[in-house]
């Protein structure tokens, strides 16, 4: 049998293994940050007479622009953006992809602040991209000094931010972000996948897209709008950084069916986020309890909580998972990091734990 040491793979993908939680089917599952919550079935019907108009046309070849979406999520956005700097594309891995595609690549650098979203070495990889990793505060927050010191060191070409940041929920204040934008020669990355979980005062980057030509905010669907299984992502951001990420995506990249049944999504934004106000309740309300217990907590404007710490984290991960629980193991050693399911799935949690720690 042929084994991945038997192929010609490239040197720094020998020993690597595919990017992914566990897919286990288990009564309670939250490690992957999903919204525990489908779409009513009045949306459902709605995607499926979209689906169908879309499958009479699967014949031909999908709007490659996707013209009417890029318009429709803009319009989402708002903060007076066009289709013309939005762009789209299956999920924002994919937008990450093409953005260090674009911009990153041979003797180009990549700057982010660990702990963060374990994914961005891995887009530097496969763009043969030099990775460059800085480290955050005890907090999770960002160290505006260190930051800005080490892009002046390495001079990156690309710099991803996270806010909020995973895994640690952690937000950025919009001066550091400009301080970052001033300080970068290349473009300024703010993933902003979990924004529209951020609590009350809380600011988007999107604010200051017209005075940072390079500065690009990225978002999606997945999270907030119940559509993880739609495969969404997008970005904003000047018209030209749209341009580049033309350059690099590949041809139709994004379905017929993806772009109807996105754009049905859309339209039904005020339902399909009607409950983040009460997973916003949930996160707060287990962050609590969390410490209550006598647990470390991280502050979050996401849906999902980093907890700790533990000797070992594994056994804990295992002791919940054996209990029917699934959450993720990431983040800082002896960290945890649970989603925010519905009540029932936290009331399951809490039980768990507290078998767990007895």
């Amino acid at each position: 049998m042929t084994t991945l040491d038997d192929l010609p793979l490239r040197d720094e993908l020998r020993g690597a293994m595919p990017y992914g939680a566990p897919q286990l089917d288990v009564p309670v599952r939250l490690n992957v940050n999903e919204n525990p919550y489908p779409p009513s079935e009045a949306v459902v019907a709605e995607v499926a007479v979209a689906a169908a108009e879309a499958a009479r046309g699967l014949n031909r070849y999908p709007d490659r622009d996707a013209l009417a979406l890029r318009a429709d999520l803009a319009s989402y956005l708002g903060h007076g953006l066009t289709a013309a700097e939005v762009w789209a594309a299956n999920g924002s891995n994919e937008i990450m992809q093409q953005l260090l595609s674009a911009f990153g690549g041979p003797g180009r650098t990549a700057v982010s602040f660990a702990p963060t979203y374990s994914m961005y070495p891995e887009y530097a990889r496969n763009t043969h991209t030099t990775w460059i990793v800085g480290r955050r505060r005890e907090d999770f927050t960002l160290d505006p000094a260190h930051a800005l010191g080490l892009i002046a060191e390495r001079e990156p070409s690309v710099v991803l931010l996270a806010s909020p940041n995973n895994p640690t929920g952690t937000a950025l204040p919009l001066d550091v972000i400009e301080a970052i934008c001033t300080a970068t020669p290349g473009i300024v990355v703010v993933d902003e996948a979990y924004a529209e979980f951020r609590r009350a005062g809380t600011p988007s980057a999107l604010s200051l897209l017209p005075r940072y030509p390079r500065l690009i905010v990225t978002r999606t669907m997945s999270k907030a709008f119940a559509f993880a299984g739609g495969r969404l992502g997008y970005l904003a951001a000047a018209p030209a950084v749209v341009d580049a990420a033309r350059i690099v995506r590949l041809p139709y990249h994004l379905s017929a069916l993806t772009q109807a049944v996105a754009r049905v999504a859309l339209t039904h934004a005020d339902e399909l986020l009607a409950r983040v106000d009460e997973l916003r309740v949930r996160r707060d309300e287990t962050v609590s309890w969390l410490r209550q217990i006598g647990l470390r907590a991280a502050d979050s404007d996401t849906n999902f909580v980093l907890f700790g710490t533990f000797d070992d984290r594994h056994a804990v991960w295992q002791g919940l998972l054996d209990r029917g629980v699934l959450i993720r193991e990431t983040g800082p050693d002896g960290w945890l990091r649970v989603s925010i399911g519905s009540s029932d799935d936290m009331a399951a949690f809490r039980a768990a734990l507290k078998g767990v720690l007895s």
